[in-house]
């Protein structure tokens, strides 16, 4: 909540001591707009929707998630128009970036790559489970880390998302982090690229 896509990306190049980057990936770092933001009195923070409060036991506030998931296809089908096959297309995030991409994936793009998501959870009754109780289709594989300790977004909610998520069919790992907090470790995101390079391995040159 609050940082900006560039922000999203100096934490992690602070924490590898270098870009997360790959020779045949491109990573984009895309910024919420400023909302109002419930959990904060309402004041003006860059955030992917808005909470009526931060707990697993209330209504998700879908106005917003929705809004924001019409915004983020857009960016989708711009990478689409410049040739990159949606199935060569992973979307994840941190805390709540990682609750927006679950959203974006298992209700509107079910056919993309994979999806990861950090120290993040759903709701008790969030509408990813109702869409996934009426689905046939494959669906992204889920690449989840949460940290032990964490104060904001507790563990038992994402270990209850990666139980709910895997009975309705979605093949999802939990990573489980000791001691962390709500916040990114080395450990973390060096697991993570790996899980990036094995669901978009370099693709063999095309022979004509």
């Amino acid at each position: 909540t609050g940082d900006t896509g560039q922000g999203a990306r100096t934490w992690i190049k602070q924490i590898l001591n270098q870009d997360m980057a790959f020779q045949h990936i491109k990573v984009i770092y895309p910024t919420a707009p400023a909302r109002p933001y419930t959990p904060m009195k309402g004041a003006f923070s860059t955030v992917w929707f808005d909470r009526y409060k931060i707990s697993n036991d209330c209504p998700e506030h879908i106005e917003s998630i929705d809004s924001m998931c019409q915004g983020l296809t857009d960016l989708i089908n711009d990478e689409i128009k410049n040739g990159i096959a949606k199935n060569r297309i992973l979307i994840g995030g941190f805390s709540m970036g990682g609750g927006m991409a679950m959203h974006l994936a298992y209700r509107f793009h079910q056919d993309l790559a994979g999806v990861f998501a950090l120290s993040s959870f759903l709701n008790k009754d969030s509408s990813v489970y109702q869409a996934l109780k009426r689905n046939q289709s494959v669906l992204p594989e889920l690449f989840q880390c949460h940290g032990t300790a964490d104060e904001l977004v507790l563990y038992s909610w994402g270990e209850e998302t990666n139980k709910m998520l895997k009975s309705l069919g979605v093949s999802a790992s939990l990573h489980t982090f000791p001691n962390l907090n709500h916040e990114l470790s080395r450990t973390e995101i060096e697991k993570l690229k790996t899980w990036i390079v094995k669901k978009l391995p370099v693709e063999a040159a095309k022979t004509n």
